[in-house]
C-alpha cells in the first residue's frame, strides 16, 4: 500500500475539511493508496512527518532543508496546492531526490477573477458606499464618485498562467491591455491583445498595475518606491501574488499621501499582517487575508491537479508540472519511480 500525506492546515481545529472538496477522490478511489491527514500543523514541516510517506499534498507549511533531514528514502513527490513554492527549498528537495509540482490549473480561473472583483469594488467604492448604509449616511451618496472600465488600461507584471487568464476574463469591459514579461514574446501575447512594453511604461501608463508574476530573488521588490512614483495619481495597484514583490511600506506611504488612487492586497509581508499595521486604518485599500481566490472550484481543482501529480509519480511515471526539473536527471529519482512501478504492478495495478 502506497501512502500520501496531507498537511494538516486543510482541517479546521475540530478536524473537519475547511473547505469542502478539496478533490482526493482519485485518492479514495484507489485501492493501492492509503491516506492521511499530518496529526498536527506546524508553520515548518518536522522530518518525522514526512518519514512514512510516499507522497506529501502541502497547502501553507514550509519546507526547509531542516525538515527534509530526515529518511526520505521513501518520498518521491510533493504535490504544494497553488503555484507559489517560496516557502519550499527547492534546491534541498532536488539534493533528496524529491519531486515538486504545483497546480495551475486549479488557481488560473479563481485568482483571475479574484482579481477582477478588487478592480471592480475598488471602482465602484464599494466599500466606502456600505459604509453609508450602515453609519446612516445616505444622503452623502453623491459624493462618492465610481469609475468605469472602459477605455482604461489595465496592465499585468507577469503575463503567465494568471496573468493571460486575466485579460481573457476581463475583454468585454473594452480596455487597453499592457503586460511586462521578460520571458515572453509579442507574438504569444498577441493572441489576447496585450502588447509587450517595459515596466516604467506598464507603470506610467495603466490605470490598474496588477501584479502576476512569482516571487524570486529577481522579482523581489519589484514594486518600490520609484515604481509607485511611475503610477498616476488615478490608478489602483492589485497584488494577489506575493507580498514581498512589493514594498509595503512605500505604498502605504503612496495610499496615505494618496499619491495613487487606490489598492486592492490580498497578500502581504510579512503574513499574516500584525495587528495594528497602518495599511489597516486606511481606507482606500481593500485587505484580504491570502484567501480571496479560495472557492469551492479552486480547492476542488487544486486538489485534483495535486492528486493527479501524486498518482503519476506512485504509478513511477513523470508528473505534469513539475518545479525542480533538473531532479528528472537525477539517478536516484529514477531509482525511486521504478521501484514505484514495481509495486505498483506488484498490487495488480496498471501504469501506463
Amino acid at each position: 500500500m502506497f501512502r500520501v500525506g496531507v498537511t494538516r492546515d486543510f482541517l479546521t481545529p475540530a478536524g473537519e475539511l475547511a473547505m469542502g472538496d478539496i478533490g482526493l477522490r482519485a485518492l479514495k478511489d484507489s485501492p493501492y493508496v492509503s491516506y492521511e491527514f499530518f496529526h498536527e500543523h506546524l508553520p515548518e514541516v518536522a522530518p518525522e512527518q514526512i518519514a512514512d510517506y510516499d507522497g506529501v499534498i502541502s497547502l501553507s507549511p514550509r519546507f526547509t532543508k531542516r525538515s527534509l533531514s530526515g529518511d526520505t528514502s521513501r518520498l518521491g513527490v510533493l504535490a504544494r496546492f497553488g503555484v507559489g513554492y517560496d516557502m519550499v527549498d527547492v534546491d534541498a528537495l532536488t539534493e533528496r531526490d524529491i519531486l515538486l509540482t504545483i497546480t495551475p490549473d486549479g488557481v488560473r480561473r479563481p485568482v483571475a477573477s479574484a482579481i477582477v472583483t478588487l478592480i471592480l469594488a475598488l471602482t465602484h467604492e464599494l466599500f466606502a458606499k456600505d459604509r453609508l448604509v450602515r453609519q446612516g449616511r445616505w444622503v452623502e451618496r453623491q459624493g462618492i464618485t465610481a469609475r468605469g472600465l472602459t477605455g482604461k488600461v489595465l496592465g499585468s507584471i507577469g503575463v503567465g498562467n494568471i496573468g493571460r487568464e486575466l485579460f481573457r476574463l476581463i475583454k468585454p469591459f473594452e480596455m487597453a491591455h499592457l503586460g511586462f514579461d521578460p520571458l515572453v514574446k509579442q507574438a504569444d501575447a498577441e493572441d489576447l491583445g496585450v502588447k509587450l512594453v517595459d515596466l516604467e511604461t506598464l507603470m506610467r501608463r495603466s490605470d490598474f498595475v496588477s501584479i502576476n508574476c512569482p516571487l524570486k530573488a529577481e522579482t523581489k521588490g519589484i514594486v518600490g518606491e520609484r515604481e509607485l512614483s511611475w503610477m498616476k495619481p488615478e490608478a489602483y495597484l492589485i497584488n494577489t501574488a506575493r507580498g514581498a514583490l512589493v514594498d509595503q511600506e512605500a505604498l502605504y506611504r503612496a495610499l496615505k499621501q494618496k499619491r495613487i488612487r487606490g489598492a486592492g492586497l490580498d497578500v502581504f509581508d510579512p503574513e499574516p499582517l500584525p495587528g495594528g499595521d497602518p495599511l489597516a486604518e486606511l481606507e482606500n485599500v481593500i485587505l484580504t487575508p491570502h484567501s480571496i481566490c479560495w472557492t469551492d472550484e479552486c480547492f476542488r481543482t487544486n486538489g485534483e491537479c495535486a492528486v493527479r501529480s501524486v498518482l503519476d509519480a506512485l504509478q513511477g511515471r513523470t508528473p505534469e508540472h513539475v518545479v525542480n526539473r533538473e531532479v528528472l536527471s537525477h539517478p536516484g529519482l529514477h531509482a525511486k519511480l521504478e521501484e514505484n512501478r514495481r509495486r505498483w504492478t506488484l498490487t495488480g495495478g496498471e501504469s501506463n
